[in-house]
């Protein structure tokens, strides 16, 4: 297993333009989410939300949360995981456009 991580600056303003957060997995790889962050980059409180999709069907992981300007939300992190299958991903959003960053952190 490797250590990885990815960022998505700017996640999109709504449901509609939610950004896929998670690396495309191929054959029979699973990837396990050891870390989920997602930062509020704007001056104001923004609200966030993060889904798991799989199979085509959607389910949140967090949904509205607020963040004050400046600070950081951890969805996934400590003795929280995430297994991933082919196919499967993480989409998240704000409230506004390009007020937000995620960092994922990973094992493929």
């Amino acid at each position: 297993m490797a250590f990885k991580s990815k960022i998505t600056p700017n996640i999109g303003g709504n449901e509609s333009m939610a950004s896929t957060i998670t690396p495309v997995l191929s054959g029979s790889q699973t990837l396990t989410v050891i870390g989920l962050s997602i930062a509020n980059t704007a001056n104001i409180s923004i609200t966030v939300s993060a889904k798991l999709i799989k199979n085509g069907s959607g389910a949140f992981i967090i949904k509205n949360a607020l963040i004050e300007p400046g600070n950081t939300l951890v969805i996934v992190g400590g003795d929280q995981k995430l297994v991933l299958e082919v196919g499967d991903s993480i989409a998240a959003y704000a409230n506004g456009t390009n007020q937000a960053d995620a960092i994922i952190s990973y094992l493929i």
